[in-house]
Parts: C-alpha cells; sequence; structure tokens
C-alpha cells in the first residue's frame, strides 16, 4: 500500500521537475491519485509518464488559457495546447462564476489535452453547489456503427449533482465499451481482457489487450454507443472549433499535439429549485433506489459515484509492479528521488 500524500507528491515533484509550475503540478498529480484511489488505475499515475512525454517534445505545453469568445453566460477558451488538467480548471471555474451571475454557465474549450477522469471536474462543480456537465473527444478509437476503420473517439462525459446527505451523484463513462485506459492497465498487469471489450486489426474479438490497443474498441451499447460519441464530438470539437474525429491525438502519442477540445456546463441548483427541497427529493430518490429488492448474488445497489464517494476515505492506495517501477523511472529521468516503495 502506497500513502495517498506520499504518491500525490512523487506526481508534483516530477511534474515541476518539467517546469510546471507548482500550484498546477499538485492539481494534475491530486487528479491521477484520485483516479487510483477510486479504483480507476486506467486514468490514473500510469499515464504520468505520458504527460511528461508530451511536455518534453513540446506537444503539450505550460500554457495558461485564454479567453477568446463568448458573452453572457457563455464563454470560450483557447487551451493554447496546455496542460489538460489545467485547462479544465480553469474552465469549470469559469462555468461556476458565470452561473453565478446568470444562473448557468457555459465555456466552450478548444485546443486542449486530455484532463484525466471527467469526474474530477464535475465533481468539484457540484461541490458549488451546480450540476456539472463535462464532455471531451478523443483520438479515434472505434469504427462508425457498420464501419471497420476507426474514425471515432470514446469521447467520454460526466454529470455531478449534490446529492443531499448521500454525497454526489456521478455519472462518468466513455462512449466505448470501456475505456482505452482500461486496456492499457491491463497491459501493465500483463492480464487478459474480456472478449467483449475490443476487437483485433482483423475485426475478430480479441482478449489480448495489445491486439486491442492495435485493434478497434466495442462501442457501448452498440449503435448507440457510436451515436453518443458522435454527437460528443459535435459538442466537444466541431462546436468548439477545436479539432474532432480523426483530427484528435491521443495522450499516449509523445509528439503530436491533441488538439482535443471541451464542453463545460455548470447549472446552479438553487436558479431552479430551492436547494433543501432540491436534497430532499434526490434523498429520496436514492434511499428508494437502493431499497429494491436485490437480483441473485447481488449485494448491494449503489447509485451513480456511490462506490467512489466511499472511496474517498482512503488513505492509500495499491498500484500495479509495473507502473511502480515506470513511476521511479520517470522519476530518474527527471533527477528526482521518489520516497516510494520499489517496483
Amino acid at each position: 500500500m502506497i500513502p495517498i500524500a506520499a504518491l500525490r507528491t512523487a506526481g508534483t515533484r516530477i511534474l515541476e521537475a518539467v517546469g510546471v509550475p507548482h500550484d498546477d503540478a499538485s492539481l494534475v498529480s491530486d487528479s491521477l491519485v484520485t483516479a487510483d484511489r477510486w479504483g480507476h488505475p486506467s486514468h490514473g499515475m500510469l499515464r504520468l509518464g505520458w504527460y511528461v512525454a508530451r511536455l518534453r517534445s513540446g506537444a503539450m505545453r505550460v500554457t495558461e488559457p485564454r479567453l477568446v469568445g463568448g458573452f453572457g453566460a457563455v464563454a470560450v477558451l483557447d487551451g493554447a495546447d496546455g496542460i489538460g488538467q489545467v485547462v479544465a480548471e480553469r474552465a469549470c471555474s469559469l462555468a461556476v462564476e458565470r452561473a453565478g451571475e446568470h444562473g448557468v454557465g457555459v465555456v466552450a474549450v478548444r485546443d486542449s489535452n486530455h484532463f484525466g477522469t471527467a469526474a474530477y471536474w464535475t465533481r468539484r462543480m457540484a461541490a458549488a453547489g451546480c450540476v456539472g456537465i463535462l464532455t471531451t473527444n478523443g483520438s479515434p478509437a472505434m469504427a462508425p456503427w457498420g464501419g471497420r476503420e476507426k474514425t471515432v473517439g470514446a469521447n467520454p462525459w460526466s454529470i455531478a449533482t449534490p446529492g443531499g446527505a448521500h454525497g454526489p451523484v456521478v455519472l462518468d463513462l466513455a462512449n466505448t465499451g470501456v475505456a482505452r485506459g482500461k486496456i492499457y492497465a491491463a497491459l501493465q498487469r500483463d492480464e487478459s481482457i474480456p472478449d467483449t471489450w475490443a476487437l483485433d486489426a482483423g475485426g475478430r474479438p480479441t482478449t489480448d489487450p495489445r491486439a486491442a490497443i492495435d485493434g478497434l474498441l466495442a462501442p457501448m451499447a452498440g449503435h448507440k454507443g457510436y451515436a453518443i460519441s458522435f454527437l460528443m464530438d459535435v459538442l466537444s470539437g466541431v462546436l468548439t472549433g477545436s479539432s474532432y474525429g480523426t483530427g484528435v491525438t491521443g495522450p499516449y502519442v509523445p509528439d503530436v499535439r491533441s488538439g482535443c477540445g471541451h464542453l463545460v456546463l455548470a447549472l446552479r441548483v438553487d436558479a431552479v429549485l430551492d436547494p433543501d427541497e432540491f436534497a430532499t427529493r434526490i434523498d429520496d430518490l436514492i434511499s428508494t433506489t437502493k431499497a429494491v429488492p436485490l437480483a441473485p448474488g447481488a449485494e448491494e445497489i449503489f447509485y451513480p459515484g456511490e462506490i467512489e464517494n466511499r472511496a474517498e476515505a482512503a488513505d492509500s492506495v495499491v498500484l500495479p509492479a509495473k507502473t511502480l517501477a515506470e513511476l521511479h523511472e520517470l522519476a530518474a529521468s527527471c533527477g528526482v528521488e521518489l520516497d516510494l516503495p520499489a517496483g
């Protein structure tokens, strides 16, 4: 077990060593460690090496997003190829700020980078008393329904709301059957994957994570997942003036700019309903849902985000040995000595 505080410090120091200011480095590191704490290693510290490689090549830059358009409740930010977490933080904060003035705030972001798990950001908007919605596009991961070449990203999205006495209610999903990061995580652990997750380059179901990475991810819910992903690309890429479709590059490519875009919406609960009444109503919905009789083999019903809410209390995480070893190698390449166990 690795203490969360030590892991967060390790990530911060590595990022500072490649020129990221302390506060931004701490934010990025916390977003990755939080994903590991939630049990989502696909979006955790295994991605730090990808970010460092992109910073070193200049594909991702230490820069500040710029306000370039919009009026009233709407703003447009140019991410200027900045670090995705930094851009997302500025965008979500601005959306909440505009919501404070107008009841709702919408921020379109162009030319950003991968920002980690989307729920990290929508939860922050929920904590500010808003319904938070965040979309992003990504590099091609699956074929359009009926096709056999990947041109459509997983294009994840998240919605979070305050949750009354229960903690925030949160949805965060990719439109593929699984996020591509889960396949990378399986590769890190030298494990096979279910044959429903992906197809190899020849279009055949595969249990080999490397063949899956080189092939196609399967959409969630068949044609529905493809259609949702297409629309998320419209919102995140086409509408924002950012790249879209095959024009977006993933974070695992070290030397090509991403071009990904995001759309953020923050809706103040108190602009629609008294917050106490909202809390009472959502508590009732959660309680009613959790009281449903269990199906055979099930031990408990969870509302969306509940598992992660419980994980917030954890003060340590387990990293795959390969991820930990690669973290030490990354630190050494940056001239940083880590106070962490060896891989």
